[in-house]
């Protein structure tokens, strides 16, 4: 029932004038000795969110420097996505229990999908907890290297789902983390190592773009591109906290009225709320024709984000919960004076006041939003400081080498 994802074609080479010499270097020594193995990524969606969006340049990158790498998409229905929904929450403290019929729909659909992994695998790299119990039910052959990737944070959980969840990922041979704060209790990841995400900088969503063109693209959705733009970009979701940004926008347009903010979110197939959610946005702005809440939906694509963010007077990613942020990252990338949660991943990338603002509050976010309109000139310097971090520490060549790092390690 697992599904392929044609991942097209990338060459590392087309990245030579973005990254360093010495991180090219390493890149094909360790490609070298590793040169033919077999690789298989698994996970639940190929679309929406920031784990799709790294697998659509990671695998082809891994295939172009000798890799032999698939990607490969859990078949689902409403029902388990529904219960992988509530394990994302209750991992990240939600109290609620999984309860047992739950927890069956959930190994149904990891015994049905596990029959469908077949071929041979050296690495087998299985991302968050929706595909987490396939290897206790693989026929794969036993030489196979397991790894599982947790793109959220799980630190401070509900102990009873975590319990369960790593009762299935105790006997993976090896755990990734974006931060090292990540770790959930009690030690039970087997063999963690730390790697933070990162954005593909030749994507459609984050290749250069003129204001001309980003400008023109934002003025097709309706938007005054003579006026001030604030803008966030994420899922639709509760710990993204697109209610906090309406109200941080509200507080901002007592002094600049003519402000424009911008909601731009995807329906991802793995995220059955995002409707319900996206619906409370949109009465939580309760008319203002100055609040314009956009999807791919609304046939807004990589492109169109790229426009949004190339344009923008201000990106906010106000999240209250954040695995890392990888829409920090594209924010900071294109330059762009950026306001964000003090969460997650999202200090490793805003040091504050030097390439960007962190806050935790929409009235905090609210100051930091007028100190940059107030100081566009000090905003832009800071925006540049942001994307020079960005292009040392958060592109994906640099999450290449730390790929092939574990597969050496593990050889």
């Amino acid at each position: 029932m697992l599904r392929s994802v044609n991942v097209g074609n990338r060459s590392l080479s087309d990245y030579h004038s973005i990254i360093s010499r010495e991180l090219m270097s390493e890149i094909r020594e360790l490609a070298e000795k590793l040169k033919g193995k077999r690789v298989c990524h698994i996970s639940a969606t190929s679309f929406g969110g920031g784990v799709a969006e790294i697998m659509y340049c990671l695998v082809p990158l891994m295939n172009d420097v000798g890799l032999e790498a698939d990607w490969l998409v859990m078949f689902g229905q409403d029902e388990f996505f529904n219960v992988t929904k509530a394990m994302h929450n209750t991992l990240q403290g939600d109290p609620r229990e999984i309860t047992v019929d739950e927890k069956a729909i959930y190994e149904r659909y990891n015994v049905l999908n596990a029959g469908g992994l077949t071929g041979e695998y050296d690495y087998v790299i299985i991302h968050d907890p929706q595909p987490a119990a396939m290897k206790a039910h693989s026929q794969l052959n036993g030489d196979a290297k397991w790894i599982w990737r947790c793109h959220i944070d799980v630190s401070t959980p509900n102990p009873d789902v975590l319990d369960w969840v790593m009762s299935y990922v105790e006997d993976y041979d090896l755990s990734v983390f974006h931060m090292a704060e990540y770790i959930p209790p009690g030690n039970r990841a087997p063999d963690p190592v730390i790697m933070p995400p990162a954005i593909d900088a030749l994507a459609p969503k984050n290749m250069a773009l003129s204001a001309e063109d980003a400008e023109y693209i934002v003025n097709q959705f309706g938007l005054d591109t003579e006026k001030p733009m604030l803008l966030q970009v994420s899922r639709f979701d509760p710990w993204k906290d697109p209610l906090g940004v309406i109200d941080a926008y509200r507080i901002v347009k007592k002094k600049y009225p003519d402000v424009q903010l911008a909601l731009i979110g995807s329906m991802a197939t793995d995220d059955p709320e995002g409707v319900e959610y996206y619906q409370r946005t949109v009465d939580h702005a309760a008319g203002d024709t100055d609040v314009y809440i956009l999807s791919n939906l609304d046939n807004v694509g990589g492109v169109e984000v790229n426009a949004f963010q190339t344009h923008a007077d201000v990106v906010l990613q106000k999240s209250i919960k954040e695995g890392f942020g990888l829409t920090v990252t594209e924010s900071l990338w294109k330059g762009r004076p950026t306001v964000a949660g003090n969460v997650g991943g999202i200090p490793l990338q805003i040091l504050d006041g030097e390439t960007g603002y962190l806050v935790s509050s929409s009235e905090e976010a609210a100051a930091r939003i007028l100190d940059i309109l107030d100081d566009p000139e000090a905003a832009k310097a800071m925006a540049r400081r942001g994307k020079q971090h960005v292009r040392h520490d958060f592109l994906t060549p640099r999450l290449l080498r730390d790929w092939l790092g574990i597969f050496d390690r593990l050889s």
